[in-house]
């Protein structure tokens, strides 16, 4: 079963992602994951995405589909895959098609978290993030213990420059205009679905899993 999570920046297709991932045992890609791990170990394409990411712009498509395509070419990937932050964009999309039609096979689900952009915007600059072990927080969802203090490792949490509200906004407007034309697309392969993401995370996840099946 391979499956996209669409949805807007902070929507919570992610934690989704992580929670189908683990309920139908299938590797959670995340090109999120992929690049900022690249960041913190210092890589040139980690540094060349971080230009473009603490700007709230999109990572070029060369970069992601270079990364994207080694992924799930892995073995763990043969039953399946759950794609979060991949395609964001149309010439994306076609790309991964081409590729997957080449290995005789298809996206089965397009899962589109439709969340408010003034909901994302509230949420998003509550997060707070760990630069050291990668724990994330929610000021008013997942406080940590200790305010402005990671559980796990004890180091200071901060507010991320692709969180604050400036570049949210900006993120937004970049997501509306080259991933929402995702949504026609799927749709038209007939393979979108989607879920209304202001309810409870349980909720969403409910309503997911009787679309999956």
């Amino acid at each position: 079963m391979k499956i996209i999570m669409l949805g807007a920046p902070g929507a919570g297709k992610g934690t989704q992602a992580q929670m189908i991932a683990e309920q139908y045992g299938l590797p959670h890609i995340s090109t999120g994951d992929i690049f900022r791990a690249n960041i913190k170990n210092g890589t040139d394409l980690g540094k060349e995405a971080k230009t473009y990411m603490d700007q709230g712009k999109l990572v070029p498509d060369e970069l992601t589909v270079r990364i994207l395509l080694d992924r799930v070419a892995q073995d763990d990937c043969k039953n399946g895959y759950v794609l979060d932050g991949f395609p964001r964009t149309i010439p994306q999309a076609e790309v991964l098609d081409a590729e997957l039609t080449k290995l005789g096979d298809q996206i089965d689900f397009a899962i589109n978290v439709d969340v408010p952009d003034e909901n994302i915007i509230k949420r998003m600059s509550g997060r707070r993030a760990c630069l050291k072990c990668g724990a994330t927080y929610h000021i008013v969802h997942v406080p940590p213990k200790q305010e402005g203090v990671c559980d796990k490792c004890g180091s200071e949490l901060v507010l991320r420059d692709d969180d604050k509200p400036e570049t949210v906004k900006n993120r937004l407007s970049v997501y509306h205009e080259q991933t929402q034309p995702l949504i026609d697309y799927y749709t038209k392969k007939n393979v979108l679905k989607t879920v209304d993401g202001t309810v409870p995370k349980e909720d969403v996840f409910k309503a997911i899993i009787s679309i999956l099946g």
